[in-house]
């Protein structure tokens, strides 16, 4: 069975919004090596409409990205969007309805890792049916003070446990979380 694997950039202060905006002072080699790693044990992203918009938008049309642009856009894209009626970047299907159904579908299907990016909504509406398997927090060390938030009050109660961390040389700390089990969440 494959894994949902949500993989975000937060600030300290748990920021999700627009993270082209204050992200690009902390990459470094280690944060690149890191996204490549995580990138090839994936067979297909799942994203929702703004973030799908942003991607294709920028990556067939960026130049120089080598084997990590081929692969970002190659994979197969499935975007969770009741507004979109077309998606035109190369392997993309719309999911319009029943999203629960055909993640769960999806999961089923043999194969490695489907890639969550960014997508705060889409993530957010997936936590309360158990659909992701693995979060990866890539807290960056900058504070912002408002914006849009991947965890937000009304959430359901969710216990994970650690199963990772590492620390980059630019302060960015990725830490990797997965649900815990169900009896433990009583």
């Amino acid at each position: 069975m494959r894994k949902v694997v949500a993989t975000e950039y937060l600030t300290l202060d748990g920021i999700m919004e627009e993270p082209g905006q204050w992200s690009f002072q902390f990459w470094t080699e280690e944060a690149a090596q890191f996204k490549s790693e995580e990138l090839f044990a994936a067979d297909a992203l799942l994203l929702g409409r703004v973030t799908y918009e942003g991607f294709a938008a920028a990556w067939p049309n960026m130049p120089d990205t080598g084997d990590f642009g081929v692969r970002m856009n190659t994979l197969p894209k499935y975007v969770v969007s009741t507004t979109l009626d077309t998606a035109e970047w190369n392997n993309s299907t719309i999911i319009k309805e029943q999203t629960v159904e055909e993640i769960s579908r999806l999961k089923q299907q043999p194969g490695q890792d489907i890639l969550l990016e960014g997508s705060g909504t889409l993530v957010r509406s997936l936590i309360p049916h158990n659909l992701i398997d693995e979060y990866r927090l890539m807290v960056h060390p900058i504070m912002l003070g408002n914006g849009r938030r991947l965890f937000h009050e009304g959430m359901p109660k969710t216990i994970l446990k650690m199963v990772g961390s590492k620390s980059f040389s630019s302060g960015v700390v990725v830490l990797t979380y997965q649900p815990a089990e169900q009896k433990e969440q009583q």
